[in-house]
């Protein structure tokens, strides 16, 4: 049955998820993602050497997401998100000085492990406050709405920072770092839930953490989908948002315009795809009472792979394809978090969703060095197709094993 509007209501405008779109607009990403990879290639970086910085942050990923997913179990979720949003702000304060690709490579895993302390415990924390008001079923809508804040924020930083990264291609990151820093102060306004409060933490061990999250992954209803999600769809996706940048360059420049204005142009480009994003996150919720988790989930990965396939034959397709992947990519990801927290408990419930994040971080290392190698010696737009070809026959022989969404 389809749930009354005033529950969306009451749970979106609550003290407590209120304070969390705040934070949400503090992340700050789309200042430096229009000019994140041409500031790579600008200090000397090969395609090969952007991979393996894309690899060392996976691999930090890899060795300390359920460390820190037992840290925000065992000491809070709230001082979990607050260590990883004050070392976010520091590294990329760093990466806008750094000049060489042995320092953006210790960079890399700092900045990674600040997303280590916040991947489990933001959706965590989410999750348990809504416990409290006994409304867990508008986890998707409210984090639906959160992303749709962020990427809301985002259009106007995209094209600030497009705009910045004409100027100097450092001036994004400082931005970044400062307005990521102003989600410090936000995260020490808010409270623990009485959910988590009441829970054994104080004597959970990490070992005991891990024995949670390998007996999740050991279920019928979960494995197959962290295949299919957080394996190959998860790692495809990944791909395209690393490789949209030279593409873009290439496509527009074929088309005649100036290199000079091709960093005001990403600008442009990342307001209209933060646009679409936070319009479709807006609508998360009504997304999944109308499509439902199991259709989405079915249809996704095969549209997106037969779009990276066609682009590679018709390159200007690469333009809607980018915006497409960019719409889906936050409202798959909070459909994929409503359908793993509604199957898991409270207790460790930080740890494993950070060993979700672990196993994506681990698979799509294969994924990310192939195709830096690919797109040296053939170009970015072959390798996309290639991952495309992947993510369809992949997702076709999951299918064929077990259907991912559980009923």
């Amino acid at each position: 049955m389809r749930r009354p509007v005033r529950e969306h209501v009451l749970s979106s405008t609550s003290p407590a998820v209120l304070k969390y779109y705040l934070y949400k607009a503090t992340k700050a990403v789309e200042f430096y993602r229009p000019i994140m990879y041409l500031f790579f290639l600008a200090q000397g970086l090969s395609f090969t050497q952007i991979t393996i910085l894309e690899a060392l942050y996976n691999l930090t990923t890899l060795f300390g997401e359920i460390p820190t997913g037992w840290v925000g179990d065992r000491v809070g979720r709230r001082n979990s998100l607050l260590v990883g949003t004050t070392l976010i702000s520091v590294t990329l304060l760093g990466i806008g000085l750094a000049d060489s690709f042995v320092q953006l490579a210790v960079l890399y895993v700092f900045w990674s492990a600040g997303y280590n302390f916040r991947s489990g415990s933001e959706d965590a924390w989410l999750y348990d406050t809504l416990t409290d008001d006994r409304s867990t079923d508008d986890f998707a809508h409210v984090r639906g709405r959160g992303e749709s804040v962020a990427l809301g924020i985002g259009v106007g930083a995209a094209v600030l920072g497009g705009y910045l990264g004409s100027i100097d291609l450092s001036y994004p990151w400082f931005v970044a770092a400062a307005v990521t820093g102003l989600g410090a102060p936000v995260l020490l306004s808010v409270n623990e839930s009485e959910t988590y409060e009441e829970t054994d933490s104080g004597d959970l061990s990490l070992r005991r953490s891990v024995d949670i999250a390998m007996d999740v992954l050991s279920r019928s209803n979960i494995r197959a989908f962290v295949v299919y999600y957080y394996v190959l769809y998860a790692a495809v996706t990944y791909l395209v948002f690393v490789f949209l940048q030279p593409i873009f360059q290439t496509v527009v420049v074929d088309l005649g315009v100036s290199e000079s204005r091709v960093e005001s142009l990403l600008g442009w480009f990342y307001a209209v795809y933060s646009l679409f994003g936070a319009i479709l996150s807006y609508y998360t919720g009504a997304i999944r009472d109308r499509l439902g988790v199991r259709t989405w989930f079915t249809v996704l990965p095969f549209v997106l792979g037969a779009a990276l396939v066609g682009m590679y034959f018709v390159p200007l397709l690469a333009l809607p394809t980018f915006l497409v992947a960019r719409g889906v990519s936050d409202v798959t990801r909070s459909l994929a978090g409503q359908y793993i927290n509604d199957r898991i408990g409270t207790l460790g419930r930080a740890t494993v969703l950070s060993t979700m994040a672990m196993i994506g971080g681990l698979t799509v290392l294969p994924f990310q060095l192939g195709s830096g190698v690919i797109s040296d010696y053939a170009s970015p737009l072959f390798a996309l197709a290639v991952s495309g070809v992947v993510l369809v026959v992949g997702s076709a022989a999951i299918l064929a094993w077990e259907h991912p969404v559980a009923d």
